[in-house]
């Protein structure tokens, strides 16, 4: 009875955010809730059958589901990337939600990930202001701060590497791995030298398993954690947690070729993220952290 209550109020909710009225016929679990509940939801509206995707969480939940709606809504005005759109997100004191729309996603295979390759060139060519975002918002389980900065380094180092270690050591994880984090930091700008990044709009946390193709053969992506920075960081987690297929790089480069020296600052974004994973999971993910600040060390003398 309570679950059913509580479908009428995301029902509710959906009927007064598209001034249609919906009736919720049913919920059923689907995939795409690691962190949150996922349900499909079907019903009806006054003359036809409908079906949304729904995120369910605690009310705590809620600052992740306006932050990731948010997110979408930055990415479909850029109007180059396809995402699910956004229906309504709200809560009932007790229970939180984020209403999307129904999609029947596949996975992202060698066409479809060469056409996003080349819609993600054309969204990072979009003229933004300054580098971050106006709100804090969330990589995963964990809160990404934000703000604004004309300077890049200094964003990347402070709200981003530096974050993360402080993170670390809160979670007591190796202390010489946060030293020596701490290290890259102070010495990162060896990275950037002769380097300029343009101003662009991320997904910001573009792996594998946060995009998807549609029936037609179009591809789209989900679950961001935008900011405008470095083109580079999209394209270096690309390459990380399985990767994307051969195609989409070779239609991103086409496209938008990145610097020659891409590679040198691909495994220091994707450091952000194998760090973040060291500090939601720990586990292996501490080595791999360890393993690649060595590495990085090492590049910088």
């Amino acid at each position: 009875m309570k679950a059913r209550s509580l479908l009428e109020r995301i029902a509710k909710s959906i009927s007064t955010a598209t001034g249609n009225p919906f009736t919720a016929s049913s919920s059923a679990p689907v995939t795409g809730g690691c962190i949150h509940e996922a349900w499909k939801v079907e019903g009806k509206t006054r003359d036809a059958a409908q079906a949304y995707f729904a995120k369910v969480g605690d009310v705590g939940n809620l600052p992740m589901f306006v932050a990731e709606s948010e997110g979408l809504e930055a990415i479909d005005a850029a109007a180059a990337v396809r995402t699910p759109a956004v229906v309504v997100h709200g809560d009932d004191g007790e229970r939180a939600w984020l209403v999307l729309e129904w999609l029947e996603l596949h996975p992202l295979d060698g066409p479809a990930a060469a056409r996003l390759g080349a819609s993600l060139a054309a969204q990072h060519r979009v003229a933004q202001a300054r580098f971050g975002w106006a709100n804090d918002n969330f990589i995963g389980a964990s809160p990404q701060s934000n703000g604004w900065s004309d300077d890049w380094l200094a964003f990347w180092r402070e709200r981003r590497l530096m974050a993360q270690l402080r993170m670390a050591a809160r979670k007591r994880l190796p202390s010489k791995m946060i030293d020596r984090g701490e290290r890259l930091a102070a010495d990162c700008g060896e990275f950037f030298r002769g380097y300029q990044p343009a101003r662009s709009l991320l997904h910001g946390d573009l792996w594998a398993g946060n995009a998807a193709s549609l029936e037609d053969g179009s591809a789209l992506v989900f679950d961001p954690a935008v900011y405008v920075g470095d083109r580079e960081a999209d394209i270096a987690m690309t390459e990380l947690f399985g990767g994307f297929p051969p195609d989409f790089l070779a239609a991103y480069r086409a496209a938008w070729a990145p610097h020659d020296d891409y590679r040198v600052r691909r495994d220091l974004y994707n450091l952000y993220h194998v760090l973040n994973h060291s500090n939601l999971f720990a586990g292996t993910y501490v080595r791999q952290a360890e393993v690649a600040i060595e590495r990085l060390l090492s590049e910088v003398g």
